[in-house]
């Protein structure tokens, strides 16, 4: 990559993280403006439109990048269960470890998929689903599950998941931790009742089966 590629990236990326900082629970991606952006990125605004077509444009690289940076703390949280074994509890506390460090990302993905914008909604449903379609697979590789029943426990966690990251955002460490600690409780039931039905099926599988 040249010099000028090179620092167009980086005026890119310094766009990028001016409208990540500018999030909060008091702001939305929505009430920012071009401007607000740029100088606090340290641009002219005309400058915005070599690095993207429009606000819009901007905001939907945002939801790109938090989906991405979510999806690879969680593939680095399944290689750490690798080594230290609870899966569940292991996943949780790498989800609550995004939260805390990275809240405007997280913020950003739950205001949007039920924002006004539909390109928006339908970019956070794509993100959401490449989490349960990760997930899946994990967990037809773990247990063996069939491929919809573990789409279907994977939609689940996903779900719960998320709506519980909600509910954490604001909570001080301590709310945080106990609510963690029953979010791991839930998940826990969910893989237990899947465990539980897909015996059932297996039994049900040979009783069924020609003698």
């Amino acid at each position: 990559m040249g010099i000028r590629a090179q620092q167009k990236e980086k005026t890119r990326r310094s766009l990028i993280n001016a409208a990540f900082n500018q999030l909060s629970a008091e702001r939305s991606f929505s009430s920012l403006s071009l401007r607000e952006v740029a100088r606090e990125a340290g641009i002219a605004p005309t400058s915005f439109y070599r690095h993207f077509k429009d606000m819009d444009e901007l905001g939907l690289t945002l939801v790109d990048e938090g989906g991405l940076l979510l999806r690879q703390l969680m593939r680095q949280a399944r290689q750490r269960i690798a080594e230290e074994g609870s899966v569940i509890r292991t996943s949780v506390e790498t989800f609550m470890e995004f939260i805390e460090s990275s809240p405007n990302v997280f913020r950003l993905l739950l205001r949007e998929r039920s924002g006004t914008s539909p390109a928006f909604r339908a970019a956070v449903a794509r993100e959401i689903q490449h989490f349960v379609a990760e997930l899946t697979e994990y967990l037809v590789a773990k247990s063996g599950s069939h491929h919809e029943d573990a789409f279907i426990q994977a939609e689940a966690l996903v779900t719960l998941v998320f709506s519980s990251g909600a509910d954490a955002l604001d909570l001080d460490a301590q709310a945080r931790a106990e609510h963690a600690e029953r979010l791991i409780m839930q998940l826990r039931m969910i893989a237990k009742g899947a465990y539980w039905y897909r015996k059932e099926r297996e039994r049900n599988t040979l009783a069924h089966k020609p003698k």
